[in-house]
């Protein structure tokens, strides 16, 4: 079977040879000009850590037009752009960014449109301008792009080489998964990275689509230039991109943006959807990546109802108060839920995940994922990593040796701090060079001992405040301490070659992150590897990493972890890293290296689709369709043939309607009464009632069927039959002190919920708004008081549940299941049969509600273990379940089914 891998960015793209032409984006080489002396070419210098002697008349900055094409270009975890050392002829821009979508002269133009302005009001103005200029006859240049553009690339030759943008990290874990075994076969389905409107209705088109399926694997998805740019630069960068690193969209631009570009995020998963759908074949596996494809699950789900679906998110996920900021939450969040198991980084971005969806759609949530009214969404955490084989291999290349030796002969005698980010706001690159000057300034006798080599990588996006804000730190610190034998900080606004990343890394004393906000970042994982002393006498070097960094929480503390915004805490950091012993620094390494070893690329990749499998197998076996009716006559069979049987009823929904449940005396329960009384009335059956009432209304209600057993309040007291008094099975204590604080936050919205009410039970709180003055108003806030106590009472394992009419605050550490069990283990050590080893043959569990499903699982267990011959477990619920068979009857059902029982007696 097939594992359809759906990224926004395929791995391969599609360079054309094209015939020789003049720059598109310079008007003037189409003019002959005779002023001045003729251009000289510019000089084919590799970018190194170290200026070259320049020449006399320093060369002309090269334009893009002069980039090789590089077939091997080499995405690190990270994904970013890094390069081979056998790619001999790349050539990197040092002031400006790699081409962006659309930006390649070997590639196709954009016909993408502008992006919509920063504001109404400014729209307004310069739509008023437009006219009255139109009106004096004066109208700006059209930008559309001739015919005969893309009629050289409908007839150009191309080649299919490997892309360089896209998601390293899962490209490095496929073929590691692949190469260490992975049997399955995948298939990538994603965009090629360049604009395609040029090859509309050309052969062009369909041979590059058919080369790359035969050939690579990989189904391209073809979508309007307009459409992708509306997707990914507006609304994927300028929306998703900042919400999920805690940036609140709180301007005008970003209110445009996101009205002008959700079509075109939905035009795009839909694309991505229609070609998957077209391509399924059933016991296919799809696994969805990252916040480009975030509405892809839901959209494969309604046209494809049994798919197997998972979605990973590579970034962070923040909490709910950040998220539902985003005016289109409620999709976003329901696009997701479409697949069967979403897996993410690190714990933290799960518990938001299930806040959120808690919150913002009053969804069931548990640890293990959300309840929906169908189905059950599996929510995971499991943390990507790096392939230390592949890294390994690259280390050993004679270029990285030369470049070892390079630098540990230009750095001698001194302590190196090697950082390598993306210039922007998330990244933390001006936090960390004012800690390194206040570590400057606080230790003088470091100063000319300590170098801190910061790769700045420009992220294309347009220039702000940043850039010269880093600039000015950097002129500054070396301009206090800077002599002509010694640099403190050399920044590199620049990509380097692979070659020279790892010799950083190898050489290091210590790599120091400080990004504000990152869902996980490898470079700390590579730096661990290249530590290990097999290529150089440095070794064991020291980690100073983010707290803000998923990969933070995977390391145990090992790590040097730091608030980058306490300069003061990043300065001693630094401190601390330089002057730590070896033997600390062997310690640290050595445990950051084996979760390294354990966390690779090639687990995580093959863990998350056995995980996926697991997910499926069990929704699919819960799912109602695939739970068959209860057999009235295949269950009388084994009735007979049982010694001694256990009945597990619920009550409310199941032996009495929901609606007659809520009186406090319930009209007519006589016929539930007299089939109580006559399955109880042979002494091989013991029969216990399960319910959420309180003891003295249970025992009002049952008086007239004398050895009945009973749980109240979901499994916080028992009554076993014969007996008249109750054992108190939950911990009254421990009760009273969660409930003091959930009370606490019941009664802040109590009063401010007009015809609210809290009942208080003895080991339960039960907050009713269903008579609230403004029912709908209360509806809506319940998400909010379900939240807030999941959120801040968890650690005293307590559990809110939303219904209709209320919610329901009770600890997971007394329920049904726990309550069952007990009794059976108690009946079992009182030797309730003298001739079998158990006291039961027989169990039945009959329930509707999600209380009733870890009972369902209790008793499936024993006999899948043999405990119990027979084990039947009915469900009344339309929903997902882990009973084995359902009555459509309902309670009329169950009560008609038991009698019968009862009559074979």
């Amino acid at each position: 079977m097939t594992v359809f891998l759906a990224s926004l960015f395929l791995p391969k793209t599609i360079y054309f040879s094209l015939p020789d032409a003049p720059a598109r984006h310079s008007r003037r080489a189409h003019r002959p000009s005779n002023h001045g002396p003729p251009k000289r070419v510019p000089l084919k210098i590799r970018p190194s850590l170290f200026t070259p002697n320049p020449a006399n008349t320093p060369p002309l900055t090269p334009t893009e037009d002069e980039i090789a094409i590089d077939d091997s270009l080499f995405l690190n975890e990270d994904g970013l752009p890094v390069h081979d050392a056998e790619d001999a002829e790349f050539r990197v821009r040092a002031d400006e960014p790699s081409p962006s979508w659309g930006g390649r002269t070997f590639q196709p133009a954009s016909r993408a449109n502008s992006p919509p302005p920063a504001s109404i009001l400014e729209h307004e103005k310069t739509y008023e301008k437009a006219k009255e200029l139109g009106r004096q006859g004066i109208f700006q240049p059209r930008t559309a792009r001739s015919d005969s553009h893309d009629r050289v690339f409908a007839n150009a030759n191309w080649r299919i080489v490997n892309a360089d943008q896209g998601n390293g990290g899962l490209r490095n874990a496929a073929e590691a998964a692949a190469r260490d075994g992975y049997e399955g076969e995948f298939t990538w389905v994603g965009t090629l990275g360049m604009p395609t409107d040029a090859l509309d209705g050309t052969q062009q088109k369909q041979d590059i689509g058919d080369r790359l399926m035969t050939e690579y694997n990989m189904i391209p998805v073809f979508c309007s230039d307009k459409d992708f740019d509306g997707h990914y630069l507006h609304f994927c960068k300028q929306i998703l991109w900042p919400v999920f690193h805690y940036q609140i969209p709180d301007n005008p631009k970003s209110k445009a943006y996101e009205d002008h570009s959700w079509k075109f995020y939905v035009n795009i998963n839909q694309a991505f959807a229609d070609q998957i759908v077209k391509n399924w074949k059933r016991g296919d596996t799809i696994w969805i990546h990252d916040y480009h494809l975030l509405l892809l699950p839901g959209m494969i789900r309604k046209r494809l109802p049994e798919a197997k679906i998972g979605l990973f998110l590579h970034v962070a996920f923040p909490s709910s108060e950040v998220f539902r900021c985003l005016a289109v939450r409620r999709q976003l969040l329901e696009g997701m839920l479409g697949a069967n198991l979403i897996g993410f980084q690190i714990a933290e971005y799960t518990r938001h995940f299930l806040q959120t969806c808690s919150r913002l759609l009053s969804v069931e949530t548990t640890s293990e994922g959300i309840q929906l009214e169908d189905r059950f969404v599996d929510v995971t955490n499991t943390a990507i990593g790096i392939d230390p084989v592949s890294l390994n291999l690259h280390r050993q290349d004679p270029e990285v040796m030369k470049w070892v030796d390079i630098m540990r002969d230009r750095y001698k005698d001194k302590k190196i701090i090697v950082a390598r980010d993306k210039l922007d706001l998330l990244r933390g690159v001006r936090q960390k060079l004012l800690a390194y000057e206040l570590f400057l300034n606080k230790n003088p006798s470091w100063r000319d001992k300590i170098v801190l080599i910061q790769v700045a990588l420009s992220t294309g996006e347009e220039k702000s405040g940043l850039d010269a804000a880093v600039g000015d730190i950097v002129a500054r610190i070396n301009s206090a301490w800077a002599n002509l034998a010694y640099q403190p900080v050399v920044y590199l606004k620049q990509d380097i070659p692979y070659p020279q990343y790892l010799a950083l890394l190898t050489i290091a004393d210590a790599l120091m992150i400080t990004s504000q906000r990152e869902g996980m970042n490898l470079t700390s994982h590579e730096f661990i590897v290249c530590q290990d002393g097999a290529h150089c006498d440095q070794k064991h070097g020291s980690l100073i990493l983010s707290e803000f960094t998923g990969t933070s929480s995977l390391f145990n503390r090992q790590e040097l972890s730091v608030n980058p915004w306490s300069y003061r805490q990043c300065s001693d950091a630094i401190k601390q890293a330089i002057e730590m012993s070896s033997e600390e620094k062997a310690a640290r390494w050595s445990s950051l290296r084996e979760v390294v070893s354990h966390q690779t690329g090639s687990h995580w990749f093959t863990s998350f689709l056995s995980q996926l499998d697991r997910s499926y197998e069990v929704q699919h076996r819960q799912d109602q369709i695939s739970i068959p009716r209860l057999n009235v006559n295949q269950l009388s069979q084994q009735y007979l043939k049982s010694e001694r049987r256990l009945f597990l009823l619920d009550y409310e929904g199941t032996l009495i309607p929901c609606e007659a449940a809520k009186d406090r005396v319930p009209a007519n329960p006589q016929r539930m009464l007299a089939v109580l009384n006559d399955l109880v009335y042979d002494n091989r059956n013991t029969v216990f009632v399960m319910s959420a009432r309180r003891c003295d209304e249970l025992d009002r209600l049952f008086r007239l069927v004398p050895n009945l057993g009973h749980i109240a309040e979901n499994g916080c007291f028992i009554k076993f039959p014969g007996k008249s008094s109750w054992i108190e099975f939950a911990d009254r204590k421990k009760a009273a002190t969660w409930k003091q604080s959930v009370r606490n936050i019941l009664q802040y919205y109590l009063e401010r919920t007009p015809g609210s009410e809290i009942e208080d039970r003895s080991c339960s709180l039960i907050f009713h708004f269903g008579n609230a003055d403004d029912f709908a108003m209360a509806e809506r806030q319940a998400s909010d008081w379900t939240a807030h106590i999941n959120e801040s009472c968890e650690d005293q394992h307590v559990h809110a549940t939303q219904l209709e009419d209320s919610v329901v605050v009770e600890s997971f550490d007394w329920t049904k299941d726990t309550a069952a069990t007990y009794i059976y283990e108690q009946l079992k050590a009182n030797g309730e049969s003298d001739t079998h080893a158990n006291p039961f043959d027989f169990l039945m569990v009959v329930g509707d509600g999600r209380e009733d499903e870890k009972v369902f699982r209790w008793a499936n267990k024993l006999q899948e273990d043999g405990i119990i011959d027979e084990a039947v477990t009915v469900t009344l619920s339309g929903r997902n379940t882990e009973a084995k068979t359902t009555l459509t009857q309902a309670v009329s059902g169950v009560l008609v089914t038991l009698q019968k029982l009862a009559n074979l007696s």
